[in-house]
């Protein structure tokens, strides 16, 4: 059989693959696995109480901005690294934009702060299980992402597994706002990111046992 004649014969019956299915897969294993970590939340730690006065101030929404950033960036790199990459993608270098943004405004703080709070600004009351509970939290949406790779075709598993896993972090970190009462840039910055830091981790970790295909 000629080269050609193969190639119509396996190709006859493919069938068009609709324009967002990606996005549309990766959405829906974020969303079902961010739901499950959300009553995680309410069923464990629960919600801070305070949290529609919270929502007025600029703490809460300085966590929640830095979070939602860093999990919007890791979601283009995840849908990038799902299909087959020769090459690193670009915008890696994206994620320390939020990072430096949520330094000069944890620098700002310090400046205008005693330097004998410094230490509770850094440590608030909850640094030994903040970044915990953000990688805790992240499991259940890198689970629900990791289904959604299971019919996509990431060739470079290792890094594809710490992009799902930086998604799943910083999502989880964003959902962690909800409880969180700590005000800092600096404990976000240092604590916050390193929970995200872990899930990323785990996911290179795990990438290439789980997204095999």
């Amino acid at each position: 059989m000629r080269t050609e004649d193969l190639i119509a014969s396996l190709s006859r019956d493919i069938r068009p693959i609709p324009r967002h299915v990606l996005g549309q897969r990766l959405s829906l294993g974020l969303v079902v696995g961010g739901a499950v970590s959300l009553l995680l939340i309410a069923a464990t730690i629960g919600f801070r109480r305070d949290l529609g006065m919270a929502a007025h101030l600029f703490p809460f929404w300085m966590k929640a901005a830095y979070t939602a950033a860093l999990g919007s960036i890791a979601v283009s790199l995840t849908m990038r690294l799902a299909r087959p990459a020769p090459a690193l993608p670009r915008g890696f270098g994206m994620l320390a934009l939020p990072v430096l943004l949520l330094a000069g405004i944890a620098i700002a703080e310090l400046a205008h702060a005693p330097s004998a709070d410094w230490s509770r600004m850094w440590l608030g009351s909850s640094w030994q299980s903040c970044p915990w509970m953000v990688l805790l939290l992240s499991l259940p949406i890198f689970a629900g992402l990791c289904w959604s790779f299971r019919r996509l075709a990431p060739t470079r598993l290792r890094l594809a597994g710490a992009a799902a896993g930086l998604t799943a972090g910083a999502w989880s970190a964003a959902l962690y706002c909800l409880h969180c009462p700590e005000v800092s840039a600096l404990f976000v910055l240092t604590w916050y990111s390193l929970g995200i830091a872990l899930a990323s981790a785990l996911g290179a970790l795990l990438g290439p046992l789980l997204l095999r295909w």
